[in-house]
């Protein structure tokens, strides 16, 4: 009776170390409380920062007026023995560090920390005395990229076309985190618009993560994975060599299991 007794304790803690290494593998849980919570739903928009490349387009009914305020640059588009011609192309504005560009006309506009809609109400209004109707302004972010590295299967920086990206989108762009990333700590590292760095630790294990402020990401986020205890082994002593003392491990607590067994 006392050898089973020691036998089923070793098979209840085989069962609970099982439970608790799957509690920190699935994203989300818990989410019954999130879906029960009130939220008041408040679509994303990416604030612009300084260092950001923008192309700013001003259009109208009539696009004569409209010339003075978009700027252009000179291209070449075809090139051959006998002739060439140019296509206008849209000047990019980079924004300085205080958060400015130099509009034409307008002259220096202060549009960092806005977002893109607040940026284009504030060019439309600002044009109201040169363009008698409505024009429509219409910004873009040419360099938004976010970089994700540490324990996913394919690190790498990624441009994001439609400047709208959430954690668990990174995540999927770089082929999701292999089995030794640590889902209760992935660290987010962020410059905020006075260039002060942040780094900012995320438990994507709970499904509070999506009522974060920083489960959208800002252009040059940058996510770190984690990598657990178990890659640190395999780091040090080699993969090979860890699961030849894991195998001897199980080997011998078997060994000892049936010897009590069989007493």
């Amino acid at each position: 009776m006392k050898r089973i007794s020691k036998f089923t304790l070793w098979v209840l803690l085989f069962i609970l170390a099982s439970c608790q290494s799957y509690k920190k593998v699935p994203y989300l849980q818990n989410s019954d409380y999130i879906n029960q919570t009130n939220q008041e739903a408040k679509p994303h928009d990416a604030k612009i920062m300084p260092k950001d490349l923008l192309t700013i387009v001003v259009s109208c009914t009539n696009p004569e007026l409209a010339v003075p305020f978009n700027l252009t640059v000179a291209s070449t588009a075809n090139v051959s023995a006998t002739i060439t011609t140019t296509q206008p192309v849209l000047q990019q504005y980079l924004v300085d560090n205080e958060g400015g560009i130099n509009f034409p006309v307008l002259g220096k506009l202060q549009i960092g920390g806005l977002t893109k809609v607040e940026a284009e109400s504030m060019i439309v209004k600002k044009l109201e005395p040169y363009i008698k109707e409505t024009p429509i302004v219409t910004i873009r972010m040419i360099n938004y990229k976010i970089s994700v590295i540490g324990e996913v299967a394919k690190p790498g920086t990624f441009t994001i076309n439609n400047e709208k990206v959430n954690l668990f989108e990174a995540l999927a762009m770089a082929g999701d985190m292999t089995v030794y990333g640590m889902r209760d700590n992935v660290k987010l590292i962020r410059e905020n618009s006075r260039g002060e760095q942040q780094i900012i630790t995320l438990d994507l294990n709970k499904a509070e993560t999506i009522l974060s402020p920083y489960y959208y990401l800002q252009q040059n986020d940058i996510i770190y994975v984690t990598p657990n205890k178990t890659k640190a082994r395999n780091s040090d002593i080699g993969t090979s060599t860890s699961l030849w003392f894991s195998a001897t491990s199980i080997l011998v607590s078997v060994a000892s299991l049936l010897i009590n067994i069989l007493k």
